[in-house]
């Protein structure tokens, strides 16, 4: 429940923030939370992700481009009464909808009685994986461990692609001056 309402605290924060640098930072906060969260929840490999990509690659390119395009904000065009209201409005649905889950913790929930069982027996047919772990995720959810996958080549590439901008243009203002110079 704490992490729950930080992670209220710091969305009603990003609404309110007229500061990109201070969006950019609380909304590391705000994936560092929700990593924080998925280890609770023992999704471990969603919570590394959410870590690296959320709270680690997506803060360090949003900071290079404040950096890079020399941002300015703008006043505000109009009141924040209507994202708030949109917030207010997802958060009631999620509690609607998550008031019918089995509480957390239970042993006999379709997950454990289903899902699991089903994956142990079908694991022990695979011979490639060396392990249960990694036949759940490069057989049974490939397309989630891809998706998770490209999205951090992505990532990592933007960064890249960041940093050769910087570089040439680092480049360009060499050039100007030595012409100014000659």
């Amino acid at each position: 429940m704490v992490l729950l309402t930080l992670l209220a605290a710091v969305t009603l924060a990003i609404i309110r923030q007229r500061n990109l640098f201070s969006v950019v930072i609380l909304s590391s906060i705000y994936s560092f939370l929700m990593a924080s969260i998925m280890i609770a929840l023992d999704a471990v490999d969603v919570a590394m992700t959410e870590a690296s990509v959320g709270a680690g690659i997506s803060t360090v390119i949003l900071l290079a481009t404040l950096h890079l395009t020399k941002s300015v904000e703008y006043p505000a065009v109009r009141q924040v009464a209507l994202p708030l209201f949109v917030c207010i409005v997802v958060a009631g649905a999620l509690i609607w909808g998550s008031i019918s889950l089995p509480p957390f913790g239970i042993a006999d929930t379709p997950i454990h009685t289903h899902t699991a069982p089903r994956y142990i027996e079908m694991a022990k047919e695979h011979l490639m994986p060396p392990n249960i772990v990694t036949a759940v995720l490069a057989d049974f959810r490939s397309f989630d461990t891809l998706g998770e996958t490209t999205v951090i080549f992505t990532a990592g590439i933007g960064v890249l692609l960041l940093l050769k901008g910087r570089v040439k243009k680092m480049q360009g203002q060499d050039d100007t001056e030595k012409k100014g110079e000659a």
